[in-house]
């Protein structure tokens, strides 16, 4: 269970943003049969918005907003909350795959850059479809290995 004064947001706004995600990058996908240049401007727009979430977390990032103005007030009241820290280091690795891959379709790597969008394609869509957080996953493992031992 989690501590009262960790800052949490509802479930259901980071799914929201990783079933947009997933269109978004399917759609970088399709564009790059036709155009890398196209596929890496698509997929660099993708990552200002990974970059976006990353620093400000899910109130900051562009989707969230959108949920936060237009679906949530419609939905019921919030019954599940987790933490902002793993949202946004997930962010942060979605920010990773998608630098990877717009330089990779802006040189011409087509190949590296359709391994790199698959990689943050199927992370977006299992948190869309199962609320399974790849990210969130590897956060407790990357802050422990970012932590300091006392040298007392």
């Amino acid at each position: 269970m989690s501590s009262p004064n960790i800052d949490q947001v509802d479930v259901r706004g980071p799914r929201f943003a990783a079933w947009v995600t997933t269109a978004v990058i399917i759609a970088v996908l399709a564009v790059s049969a036709v155009s890398s240049v196209a596929a890496a401007v698509l997929l660099g727009l993708q990552g200002v918005v990974f970059a976006i979430g990353a620093v400000g977390g899910p109130r900051a990032h562009p989707y969230g907003r959108i949920f936060a103005t237009f679906v949530a007030p419609r939905r019921g009241p919030v019954t599940e909350k987790e933490p902002v820290a793993p949202l946004k280091f997930a962010q942060f690795v979605g920010f990773l795959f998608a630098v990877v891959g717009t330089i990779a379709f802006a040189v011409g790597l087509d190949i590296v850059g359709l391994v790199a969008t698959a990689f943050a394609l199927v992370a977006a869509f299992l948190n869309a479809a199962f609320g399974i957080c790849l990210g969130c996953q590897l956060y407790p493992l990357v802050a422990r290995l970012r932590r300091v031992p006392s040298t007392a």
